[in-house]
């Protein structure tokens, strides 16, 4: 795992995308994911991206209903083939999403939407 200060591969494509509100399509434990990254940093100096998953595969088979549920914590290193989505994935995000405190995902913040 990378420690804080080194990014990992995935970073640059997740900030980018994070910094033109885009959502990425990416590989996370062998799962396709269509997500909206709201937030990179570290947490226990592994990095993290806090993100509201729109679309794809969660672990235990569909998304869970309801737009609150669809936040995802996920470590960095993990996170493989990222590309920009097509123009018709939508941005989103739920009203419980607060930038200044993304929930007990990161520990030290480095950028997020605000």
């Amino acid at each position: 795992m990378t420690t804080t200060g080194a990014r990992p591969p995935a970073w640059d494509a997740l900030e980018a995308a994070l910094r033109q509100q885009r959502p990425v399509r990416l590989t996370y434990h062998g799962r396709q994911r269509t997500v909206c990254p709201h937030a990179l940093g570290w947490k226990n100096d592994k990095a993290m991206l806090l993100a509201y998953q729109s679309a794809a595969q969660a672990h235990a088979g569909a998304l869970p209903p309801g737009p609150r549920q669809g936040w995802r914590n996920l470590f960095v290193d993990d996170i493989c083939d990222v590309t920009l989505a097509g123009p018709a994935a939508a941005w989103e995000t739920a009203d419980n999403y607060n930038a200044s405190h993304p929930f007990n995902a990161i520990d030290q913040l480095s950028i997020a939407i605000t």
